[in-house]
């Protein structure tokens, strides 16, 4: 196995197509599929199904090229560090639920680590997908809660795919309402005060169990429920329909401005927000420029 043939991989895993690959790398399409082939035949392992179309990752290829990034980024770190000369773009990928402190760390990591070209991704997703990405390496790191309700199920699939949680903060909920909400002159809510209006949740696809929701206490029946998938639209609809939702109290009005506020809950439920990471995983110069930065915003 060559850092060669683990570029090769990674690129026509990108593309999905060889020829594509091919052409991007300078080689010939049969000296790529070759390579590719040799790989497998070493590793033991099929990377890729061969379609008429094109190519797509097998469910042990996604595993393996995790792995072949994460080498390839600390390669091209050596090569940096000792050589002053990068062959790559600096590449780092964090994914989150909903929570603007992971966004002001992320905004934090690109100033610190400005350069002429970088591939950096922030995924606000489900929570499923979080735990997927960290497991399978195309996240270095996964921002995600546990309670009571989800501790158990959660910590389960965390020891199935190898991954370690570290626990940033324990926070009492709270619930996000418009500045002009009817209740927003009072200092506390409770559920009761609350049942008459819209509850507003994260859409977990076909997870749409209380186990992997964002949001605590979501297992509760209410009369009113609306989902979404981006912060943007609950927002929106939290001032346009008077909707709440039942959150960290943890917010930023720059991103996201001033007429969203955090009110606590009544409630004896906790929240403990924390890190998700490949066990043994070396974390990267950006990885640990992100835990230093998030831990400052929470």
């Amino acid at each position: 196995m060559t850092l060669k043939q683990l570029e090769y991989i990674v690129t026509a895993a990108k593309l999905g197509n060889i020829t594509e690959a091919a052409n991007k790398l300078f080689l010939s399409q049969p000296s790529l599929t070759h390579a590719i082939l040799e790989l497998e035949k070493e590793m033991g392992i099929t990377i890729f199904n061969r379609k008429n179309k094109g190519i797509t990752v097998t469910k042990e290829g996604e595993e393996f090229l995790g792995y072949a990034r994460q080498v390839l980024e600390q390669a091209n770190l050596l090569t940096e560090r000792y050589t002053a000369i990068s062959n790559r773009k600096p590449r780092f990928c964090v994914s989150c639920q909903h929570y603007s402190f992971a966004v002001n760390a992320f905004v934090d990591v690109i100033k610190e680590y400005d350069s002429n070209q970088y591939d950096f991704i922030l995924r606000e997703t489900q929570t499923n997908e979080i735990i997927s990405d960290v497991a399978n390496l195309k996240s270095e790191i996964g921002i995600i809660y546990l309670s009571k309700e989800n501790s158990d199920v959660l910590t389960k699939l965390f020891k199935k795919n190898d991954l370690i949680f570290e626990e940033l903060i324990k926070t009492k909920p709270h619930v996000f309402i418009a500045n002009s909400h009817p209740l927003a002159k009072k200092d506390k809510l409770s559920l009761k005060d609350l049942e008459d209006y819209p509850y507003l949740s994260y859409e977990q696809g076909d997870y749409n169990s209380f186990y992997y929701s964002e949001e605590l206490l979501s297992s509760i029946d209410r009369k009113k429920n609306i989902m979404v998938r981006d912060r943007a639209t609950l927002f929106n609809l939290a001032v346009g329909l008077n909707g709440y939702t039942v959150c960290s109290g943890i917010i930023n009005k720059e991103l996201n401005g001033g007429n969203i506020i955090s009110k606590p809950l009544i409630s004896d439920e906790y929240m403990s927000i924390g890190t998700l990471r490949k066990k043994g995983l070396v974390s990267s110069i950006y990885g640990e420029a992100y835990l230093s930065a998030i831990r400052k915003y929470i």
